[in-house]
């Protein structure tokens, strides 16, 4: 069964190699785009994706306060932060994500972890 994501990031760039990246690599049917963190929650309880990835820090609203509102509405669905900056992967667990990727780590990386996290949800 395909999934749909979501990808909060403020550089239009970011969004569109991840979005590409997935949708050429994984059974995604959709990627639906977000600029901030604000546009991130309202989208994801309009859409209901199976999965979201969240930017830390973005405009309006930060990924870490995004990320806890839609675990408030939305608790059973996977949450990757993916930043540049190093969380710890304890730290993010206190935030409700699911995982943390470092943009230096890599798309293959943050692939990896979504075709995990889509696996069990």
């Amino acid at each position: 069964m395909e999934k749909r994501v979501l990808i909060a990031d403020d550089h239009s760039f970011i969004r569109h190699v991840v979005k590409e990246t997935l949708l050429g690599t994984l059974p995604i049917s959709s990627c639906e785009e977000a600029a901030n963190g604000r546009e991130a929650v309202e989208r994801a309880e309009q859409s209901k994706p199976d999965l979201i990835i969240l930017d830390i820090q973005m405009p309006e609203m930060d990924g870490i306060t995004a990320a806890k509102r839609l675990k408030e509405s939305m608790p059973e669905t996977p949450i990757i932060l993916f930043t540049m900056y190093d969380l710890g992967r304890d730290r993010a667990k206190e935030f409700g994500v699911d995982a943390v990727v470092a943009k230096l780590e890599g798309l293959d990386k943050l692939t990896r972890e979504v075709e995990s996290l889509l696996a069990v949800h």
